[in-house]
């Protein structure tokens, strides 16, 4: 039987480094994972209407007029089981402009419209492209995986240019 070696200092000051960069890279992945799960929580509450659209109403709504965080207009019903309404509201954002149709879904129970198509699918996700440019930062900087932080950045900023674009 070989006896076992006393541990010296060296070893034990690594076993230390060692858990405690576990510990870091534990507690950051964390951190990212949170953040990257309230982005898709702040995205699913509207992006569940544009992107769910079976058996909702579909249609146009021709904006009138914007008064501080909404706008509203007649809607004109393109699904079948709709109803016109003489008066339905949309969030007044930058991508809403008075006098300019856009599709829209209904959402249900109300009058409350959000944006359809490619648009509302990529605005709708705007939450979870910003939380992916802050997981990125916090993966690069407190897990020390860089390539991971660059896609998960990129993407997040893919995301934002996209929905850009599509909105002009």
């Amino acid at each position: 039987m070989i006896p076992a070696m006393p541990a010296t200092a060296s070893t034990a000051r690594q076993a230390s480094v060692s858990a405690l960069r576990f510990g870091r890279v534990a507690a950051m992945g964390a951190v990212a994972a949170l953040i990257v799960f309230a982005g898709v929580w702040g995205s699913w509450g509207t992006a569940q209407h544009v992107m769910l659209t079976k058996g909702r109403e579909r249609g146009t709504i021709r904006v009138t007029e914007c008064a501080g965080d909404v706008c509203d207009g007649p809607f004109t019903p393109t699904s079948a089981g709709a109803r016109a309404r003489a008066r339905v509201e949309i969030e007044n954002s930058v991508a809403v402009r008075a006098g300019t149709t856009y599709d829209v879904v209904l959402k249900p129970g109300g009058g409350d419209a959000v944006r359809s198509g490619p648009a509302g699918i990529l605005f709708a996700w705007v939450p979870l492209g910003g939380a992916l440019l802050l997981a990125s930062v916090v993966v690069a900087g407190g897990m020390r995986l860089v390539r991971a932080a660059w896609v998960l950045g990129l993407a997040g900023a893919g995301l934002l240019t996209a929905t850009f674009v599509v909105l002009q």
